[in-house]
């Protein structure tokens, strides 16, 4: 059992509550922790993509699935640290081991050595592609050149909308059809920077599962049960998330593109080490909060921290195992879907199945009528959160490259940004607008017209929608270089904040104030598990909007931006029609709250 409010060791952290913007002084600490924290990650976010794509020349079904995998990994393993900290080491003690691995996996992606060297095979001849003032860092330079020598002939490569492939000579005239099924692209990549990007993939994802859950487990210590600021108080929380986001998503794409790759993830892992400084050295601020069970009668802290270690390669292999996996055959049905899926998605899907209903027998078996109601309202909304990140999501994948293809970057004048900073908007969305929601909240809860916890999630899934289909809106005024204006991203971006702010912070809220006390660790892990679902399917949604690349650049801009309209188009209205539905459960949902918004 964690101990929660720390009311039973020390007198009245409470004493002094209202000491920073009026929420507890702690909160402060923990806001820059998480800040820094998110600096790291949503800096290799920003770049994992086009890395993928750019420097390893993987193809977009592998990097989006790779990219889908990491994701759905780093939520993953919060179930296991949540319950490691609720048991052993408690909160503060897993966010300063998590905080330091994770800044070992950054600085592991430093080393990714030189580009991958890109290739074609025609009627299974394989070319080599020439490139001509072709840099390696994120943003494509404006006089990148790529082609195929074919008898003594210099022939770009040009994809058809049936699927077919062009060669183009010099003077403009096609040199020759080839069908789709006798064209193959792809790049030679080393194994030893391929096996060292795994690597720090995976020490990522370990490293959050000790983090993610346990620093919002002891932002939820910082108030009494029914403490209205609450929600309030994870909404500045989740500002500071996005704060981080924010420099991060401007820094590292930038030193990225100016210096290499290698420099965007040296500042993330230098971000991580602020981060875990900052729990380190806190001069004795959060003593009272994140400590160990009080009646632990053994400290497995190095065994724990060993299993750890232990734990890196087998993360690896199951990126492994997922990037060789091959798409279920048709006609095979769910069976043959389910068979058919890697041993992550198995794993992802088999957890999430098991560990639910597990969770409601033992809250029937040990709660009140009252608790487990609670519960069952909790994995009601935990459920529906899945659809929301599957979408929401797509910054990282689908949405960065198409933001690298079919998106016109200049914002004002000549002055542009790169495909990676586009997903600044997010964060910079939400450190405009997080003050003003919680402001908001607490007014209307105040006055008794906030709106429920159902509504709030209801809402969010119908703006990921909206947002998707603003956005396919613009696509109707597209350039006739099929480019979007980047204003039309950033309209995205900004619906899907609002939805964001709507579920987010909220979610958090709602899952320490639903669950059952001695388990809030494990439910916040639930909570992760459930992103973790959406984070692997999502990835699998980008796949659906896989566009062919040569060098990692499309043949044609056109097909690439036909394929990105219709599965946005497909996504939004699924989405909108999701939210409705959740918003007509409200009512009875909220009756199963028991007076808990």
């Amino acid at each position: 059992m964690t101990t929660s409010n720390a009311g039973s060791q020390v007198p009245g952290p409470f004493a002094s509550d209202t000491d920073w913007f009026g929420h507890p002084r702690q909160l402060a600490r923990l806001f820059t922790t998480e800040m820094w924290e998110r600096f790291g990650f949503y800096g290799m976010r920003a770049l994992l993509t086009l890395y993928l794509t750019k420097h390893f020349l993987f193809s977009d079904r592998t990097a989006n699935g790779l990219y889908g995998g990491t994701a759905a990994m780093v939520y993953l393993t919060p179930l296991i640290g949540g319950l490691i900290a609720d048991r052993y080491l408690g909160s503060k003690r897993s966010v300063k081991f998590g905080a330091l691995v994770m800044a070992a996996g950054y600085f592991t992606m430093c080393f990714g050595g030189e580009p991958a060297k890109p290739w074609v095979a025609i009627d299974g001849v394989r070319h080599d592609v020439v490139q001509e003032n072709v840099a390696d860092h994120p943003s494509p330079g404006a006089h990148e050149k790529r082609y195929v020598m074919i008898d003594r002939q210099p022939l770009v490569i040009h994809g058809e909308a049936d699927g077919t492939v062009s060669l183009i000579a010099a003077d403009g005239q096609v040199a020759r059809h080839v069908a789709g099924d006798h064209f193959q692209s792809g790049g030679d990549r080393s194994a030893v920077t391929t096996a060292l990007i795994l690597l720090g993939l995976s020490l990522i994802v370990i490293g959050n599962g000790f983090f993610k859950p346990n620093i919002a487990t002891m932002v939820g210590e910082l108030y009494r049960p029914g403490d209205t600021r609450k929600d309030g108080g994870f909404t500045i929380f989740y500002m500071g998330i996005n704060l981080g986001a924010l420099l991060s998503q401007t820094l590292c794409p930038l030193l990225a593109d100016v210096i290499g790759w290698w420099a965007g993830f040296l500042l993330a892992a230098v971000g991580m080490l602020v981060s875990w400084a900052l729990i380190q050295f806190d001069g004795g601020r959060l003593h009272a909060f994140g400590n160990p069970p009080a009646d632990l009668a053994k400290d497995r802290g190095t065994l724990i921290f060993l299993g750890a270690v232990v734990a890196v390669p087998l993360v690896m292999l199951l990126f492994v195992n997922l990037m060789n996996a091959t798409p279920a055959a048709a006609g095979g049905g769910i069976a043959g879907y389910i068979l058919a899926l890697p041993l992550m998605g198995k794993l992802l899907f088999g957890t999430f199945i098991i560990s639910v209903p597990a969770i409601l027998a033992y809250a029937f078996v040990t709660g009140n009528r009252a608790e487990f109601h609670m519960m069952c309202a909790a994995m009601v909304m935990i459920t529906f959160n899945t659809v929301f990140w599957t979408l929401f999501e797509q910054a990282g994948s689908s949405l960065t490259l198409f933001a690298d293809r079919n998106t016109d970057l200049h914002l004002i004048g000549s002055f542009q940004i790169s495909a990676a900073q586009t997903q600044v908007f997010n964060a910079l969305f939400i450190v405009l607008l997080a003050p003003f929601l919680s402001m908001l909240w607490v007014a209307l809860g105040r006055r008794g017209w906030e709106p429920s916890t159902p509504v709030k999630f209801g809402l969010a899934l119908a703006g990921v929608g909206a947002g998707f289909l603003f956005l396919v809106w613009g696509t109707g005024f597209a350039s006739g270089a099929f480019k979007v204006s980047v204003w039309w991203l950033a309209g995205l971006y900004l619906i899907h904040t609002v939805a964001e702010l709507c579920i987010s912070p909220v979610g958090l809220s709602m899952i320490t104030k639903l669950s059952l006390a001695r388990i809030v660790g494990l439910m916040m892990g639930v909570w992760y598990l459930s992103i973790a679902v959406a984070q692997y399917v999502g990835g699998i949604v980008a796949q659906v909007a896989s566009v062919d690349t040569v060098g990692g650049e499309v043949t044609n801009p056109r097909l690439s931006l036909e394929t990105y309209v219709h599965v946005f188009t497909t996504i939004g209205w699924t989405s909108v029609v999701i939210g409705g539905l959740l918003l007509l459960l409200a009512v009875p949902l909220r009756r199963l709250m028991h007076g808990v918004n």
